[in-house]
């Protein structure tokens, strides 16, 4: 199988009001509708793929499970890593296999997400517990232009993982950075 690189940025904005207007603006066409996402980092105790600077993760959303290798971050301007995907059809089966191969769950984490498609470009609003960013995923050139059209600069770009951003924001709190979930019970809309 021959390596899959993602490129990709996020943008930060006040809120999903916000995000859906600048990408509305830009004229994106709908991809797919707004959807819990739940994510598990996984590793061994060792911190085997930490170590090498990898991630393993299950995410699970209504109707779909998927399985996401991606490699180290690779030196750019934008955020490019290998990537080898692939769906899975019971979430609990992967988990107890993985959880056999010797890799367990270190980290969980939820977003809302609904994604768009602009220039080439897979455009996705993320609502997290720690705020709403703009993702777009796609290549340099298209990454750019969709960035110049919500009013963006590469100076805006946000290169760091959802754990990496949620890890500052609980240092930054004074609080212990375990799982980045959303409180029980929160409304979806």
């Amino acid at each position: 199988m021959p390596a899959a690189f993602e490129r990709e940025v996020k943008l930060p904005f006040n809120n999903r009001a916000a995000a859906l207007t600048a990408i509305a603006a830009c004229g994106a066409a709908p991809k797919r509708d707004r959807r819990l996402q739940r994510d598990a980092l996984l590793d061994t105790a060792e911190g085997l793929l930490r170590d090498a600077r990898s991630l393993l993760r299950v995410r699970v959303e209504e109707g779909l499970t998927l399985l996401t290798f991606k490699g180290p971050v690779l030196p750019a301007t934008m955020k490019l890593r290998e990537e080898i995907e692939t769906e899975v059809s019971d979430p609990a089966a992967l988990l107890a296999l993985l959880e056999r191969l010797g890799f367990r769950v270190w980290f969980r984490y939820e977003k809302y997400r609904e994604e768009f498609s602009l220039s080439s470009c897979v455009v996705a609003v993320d609502e997290t517990p720690i705020g709403t960013y703009v993702e777009i995923e796609g290549d340099e050139a298209g990454i750019d232009r969709v960035a110049k059209d919500l009013g963006r600069t590469p100076g805006d770009f946000v290169l760091d993982s959802y754990r990496g951003l949620f890890v500052r924001s609980c240092e930054a709190r004074g609080v212990p950075a375990t799982d980045m979930l959303f409180p029980s019970g929160q409304d979806e809309a």
